[in-house]
């Protein structure tokens, strides 16, 4: 009797003791499409490809403690709106859909999932596509949750050297740091290897007519070459315009795919340099928590964009004045994580960051949906070579609103555990 009481109560601390243990899982799909289809890099009518380089990727990775579960997912796009989003949250098993991330790349040669209008309302978006890359994503975090495994973390940000991004509008106005998140197996082999930093990836972009997953094409291969496991990248605060930093000394530029590897491979290099002496934290806590913001739609372009665009038509709404967005905050082992709903100028960037509970903050842009560049009041309209990205913004109070929304989810949020 004593004995089959003591087995009880070993089975039930192992028990207790495996379901708070921090696991991760990841996976991916290729999406790149069997026909060449129009690729779109922003406003504009798209451009027909005539070749390809690289493929095209979903990439998921699935976080768990105890009841918390989280995934984030990186697309090879320009942007995801949250109305693809949320139909491949409904397919995704044993997540609540608001713990699914579900961010992109920003390349500026891959398919149209705006489904940009022209102006008699026409659309090149391919919307079977479309449909066929919802269920990929839901496919690839499903399989993540299948594969999920005891795991250790390593974190850190750091500024990452060379020749990688600059401001194009101002050159020294980007943050060059860097953020890594990586979940180690008990094998002592990466998982996955999270990059986290804000650039454009449009060195090709539509004007080479191909394509491509961009420079992190060359990152995903050398990081997982290099580490092993699963590499995923999510941009950062890069709106207004941090892109790479192709420059050549005779006043050209390199925007080639000989190029997508030089900047791919340094990023890759630099990631694992400055991930490489990080502490291993073990059995790491995660917290996951969001709320719902609206913004209004002030500006003519952006609201014919909602009305006329087929991937806009699954939205709950026809009334497109206002617009709402979910916004994470996350807690990975020392990291904090905030996640912008479209390309946030530099400075609301390293305003936030400054503002998070860690000496390790991280922002995810372009994720949970895709807005369109997000000015504060002050730089909105301020000067000519922010024409551009003001009209393509939803209007002047979208980074105010964002930032205060942002400070009050972090003021609500625990810090993370040291």
């Amino acid at each position: 009797m004593k004995i089959s009481i003591l087995v009880s109560f070993l089975l039930i601390s192992w028990i207790n003791a495996n379901a708070q243990t921090f696991k991760a899982g990841a996976a991916l799909r290729v999406i790149t499409p069997e026909k060449l289809i129009p690729i779109s890099g922003g406003m504009g009518a798209p451009v027909i490809p005539t070749g390809k380089k690289g493929d095209l990727f979903v990439r998921a990775v699935v976080l768990e403690k105890g009841s918390v579960r989280i995934a984030i997912v990186s697309i090879d796009n320009l942007g995801w709106p949250a109305y693809l989003g949320d139909r491949s949250r409904k397919l995704i098993k044993g997540i609540a859909p608001e713990n699914v991330l579900i961010g992109v790349t920003h390349t500026h040669s891959a398919t149209d999932a705006y489904g940009f209008p022209d102006e008699k309302g026409n659309t090149a978006a391919d919307l079977k596509y479309l449909d066929w890359c919802v269920i990929q994503i839901a496919d690839a975090v499903n399989e993540a949750v299948i594969k999920l495994e005891p795991a250790s973390l390593k974190t850190a940000v750091g500024e990452a050297k060379g020749k990688i991004a600059y401001n194009y509008y101002a050159e020294k106005l980007y943050d060059p740091r860097m953020g890594i998140i990586q979940a180690i197996a008990t094998s002592g082999k990466p998982i996955v290897t999270l990059i986290n930093y804000a650039t454009h990836p449009e060195i090709l972009g539509t004007g080479r007519k191909t394509m491509s997953p961009d420079l992190c094409g060359p990152l995903y291969d050398r990081i997982e070459s290099k580490a092993g496991g699963m590499a995923i990248f999510m941009n950062s605060a890069q709106g207004g315009m941090v892109t790479a930093d192709t420059r050549r000394e005779n006043g050209q530029e390199a925007n080639d795919w000989d190029e997508c590897i030089r900047i791919g491979n340094l990023m890759a290099d630099e990631a694992l340099r400055i991930v490489e002496p990080a502490p291993v934290q073990e059995n790491p806590d995660i917290y996951c928590t969001s709320k719902t913001i609206r913004f209004p739609v002030d500006s003519e372009i952006m609201r014919y964009v909602f009305k006329h665009s087929p991937v806009a038509a699954h939205a709950q709404t026809t009334d497109f004045s206002t617009v709402s967005t979910r916004i994470n905050l996350l807690n990975i082992g020392q990291v904090q994580v905030l996640t912008i709903p479209g390309e946030a100028l530099p400075n609301i960037g390293f305003y936030i960051k400054r503002k998070m509970k860690t000496s390790q903050p991280m922002l995810f842009g372009l994720t949970n949906d895709a807005f369109g560049y997000m000015l504060t009041k002050e730089d909105f309209g301020g000067f000519e070579r922010y024409n551009y990205i003001t009209r393509t913004s939803l209007g002047e109070m979208t980074g105010s609103i964002y930032e205060e929304e942002a400070l009050k989810l972090i003021q609500e949020s625990p810090a993370p555990k040291k």
